[in-house]
């Protein structure tokens, strides 16, 4: 798709003439475009989408779907169906009521373009800016941070069951970057295991049957990794993303013993921070916070929190799970200040405290 400019328009005489009758005591969202305008312009999107091609939805009006789209914890299905229907919602996009908005399949291809660039947080920062012109967020104030986890976006599977997927979908991956090589490499005995999904496939029901069929898929590993480690192996195909998370996990649940590959047993393990838990994830971990555990993220939220002033997030971060609070406390401060909004007090709970090697206590307070 591209992207093309599109100006900061007025919402249409027929939406606000509606709108204002629709909400004679005002609505959060008129409010928000009255103040603010459209919020996101376009062109802060640009690096998204070609220059030439079909035209897109307009990504700043996308962008702001999925900032309500999270508020009202609403689908994708859903968020489309309400930009066609609700008039607050077409007023502080800038729609005609006859705008018969987009198709929801829209917003999982415009959240998917990402790709990790740091746009998210420009989104972040563009609001804050405009925040401090209007005088409702400041610094030398007062903020609170805390973490919550974030659970991957994957299916939770055994050791034997992610073993035998990482296989599969390195084959899979393979297969379609160099067709013409992967065939040659496939043992005809290994089709029945990774022609499917690995959690749909019907695991022995003994401990020893599952460690010989989790040593079968060693030895294949490792003889796919011998094959494509070698010269005459296309560079595509050595280069590939999907090779390294093999050879990891490879070598975190298999150890080499007397030229055979031995299935580690759980004490002999890497620690949950290094330990991969799903190749379609490979950055996803394990962790335990108190009564709660899981696999993914944890998302540390900084936000304002001054007397007679709204609470406005000033800062995000989604380190691995297994990251204790403690290493984020020297960073985000920094982060703060780059955007000029580094707090007078800054309030954090114990899990943001250490001791450093001189014996203090660092001090979650910074002047």
């Amino acid at each position: 798709m591209a992207w093309h400019l599109r100006p900061d328009e007025e919402v249409p005489a027929d939406t606000a003439r509606v709108a204002q009758a629709v909400f004679p005591k005002g609505n959060p969202y008129l409010t928000l475009r009255e103040e603010f305008g459209s919020l996101y312009a376009d062109v802060l999107f640009a690096p998204l989408f070609a220059a030439r091609g079909r035209a897109a939805e307009a990504p700043g009006r996308l962008a702001v779907v999925l900032v309500l789209q999270f508020a009202e914890g609403l689908s994708d299905r859903q968020a489309a169906e309400v930009v066609r229907s609700r008039i607050d919602w077409k007023y502080l996009l800038g729609l005609e009521l006859t705008d018969a908005g987009f198709d929801f399949s829209v917003l999982s291809l415009f959240s998917g373009a990402f790709g990790g660039g740091g746009v998210e947080q420009q989104w972040l920062d563009t609001l804050l800016e405009r925040f401090k012109a209007r005088g409702v967020l400041k610094a030398r104030g007062r903020q609170r941070r805390d973490s919550t986890h974030v659970l991957a976006a994957i299916r939770m599977v055994n050791r034997l069951e992610c073993v035998g997927e990482t296989l599969r979908h390195a084959l899979n991956a393979l297969a379609a970057e160099a067709p013409e090589w992967v065939p040659a490499q496939v043992l005809p005995e290994w089709y029945p295991r990774d022609a499917v999904r690995f959690e749909a496939y019907r695991l022995p029901k003994t401990d020893k049957e599952r460690q010989a069929l989790a040593e079968t898929i060693g030895r294949d590993r490792e003889q796919l990794l011998s094959r494509i480690y070698t010269p005459q192996t296309p560079a595509r195909v050595r280069t590939h993303p999907v090779v390294e998370i093999l050879r990891q996990v490879w070598v975190q649940q298999y150890v080499p013993q007397a030229g055979e590959v031995q299935w580690r047993t759980a004490a002999d393990l890497p620690p949950a921070e290094q330990l991969l838990q799903s190749p379609y994830d490979p950055e996803a971990r394990y962790s335990r916070k108190r009564e709660t555990g899981w696999t993914g993220y944890k998302v540390h939220l900084t936000e304002s929190c001054d007397a007679a002033a709204p609470r406005l997030l000033t800062h995000v971060t989604t380190p691995s799970a297994p990251t204790p609070d403690s290493v984020v406390t020297e960073t985000i401060p920094h982060a703060l200040a780059a955007k000029a909004l580094l707090p007078a007090q800054h309030l954090v709970d114990a899990g943001y405290v250490d001791a450093n090697s001189g014996g203090q206590q660092s001090t979650p307070v910074w002047d």
